[in-house]
């Protein structure tokens, strides 16, 4: 009878730092952020996906790390909200958030920053009705979505506050 192998050593770049842990084989992306490197802006929503809760980059785009096991990760470099600014210093996407009162309740907002990240990355002066393509992916439930979109307009046109 052959030997299933229940854990698996990850080794990630994470947010700027080299990471090596052991994981569980069937341990979600999303779980070893939050749980196993204390990167608690990626949050759990739906789990299946749809509200765009969970969003990281991996290696370059946004992804849904309740959709990936860490070992389908192993090898990648990710980007949570948590190594969006520069310290103390928010980044320009963050504060506009800020200035334009999108955060509302701040559940579904890590992911919506770094859907609105990975769109700006791509597409630095999207029109209004891309920014919210960009962002139809990511449910909220205070339905809040008209300063969000204003807050990313905003960042893109390089103005963080609402004057």
């Amino acid at each position: 009878m052959p030997e299933f192998t229940t854990t698996q050593t990850v080794r990630l770049r994470v947010n700027g730092q080299d990471v090596e842990r052991q994981v569980e084989v069937r341990r979600l992306l999303a779980d070893f952020l939050r749980h196993d490197l204390g990167l608690t802006a990626t949050h759990l929503g739906c789990e299946h996906g749809v509200c765009g809760a969970c969003t990281v980059m991996l290696n370059g785009d946004s992804v849904r790390s309740c959709l990936l096991l860490a070992v389908q990760a192993d090898g990648g470099e990710i980007m949570t909200l948590e190594g969006l600014a520069d310290g103390e210093q928010l980044h320009p996407l963050q504060q506009a958030f800020w200035d334009h009162h999108a955060l509302q309740c701040g559940f579904c907002t890590s992911g919506f920053l770094m859907s609105a990240y990975d769109l700006l990355a791509k597409n630095p002066q999207p029109s209004e009705d891309e920014i919210r393509h960009g962002l139809s992916g990511n449910l909220c439930r205070c339905t809040g979505y008209a300063n969000i979109v204003k807050a990313v307009k905003a960042a893109a046109q390089g103005q963080s506050s609402t004057e």
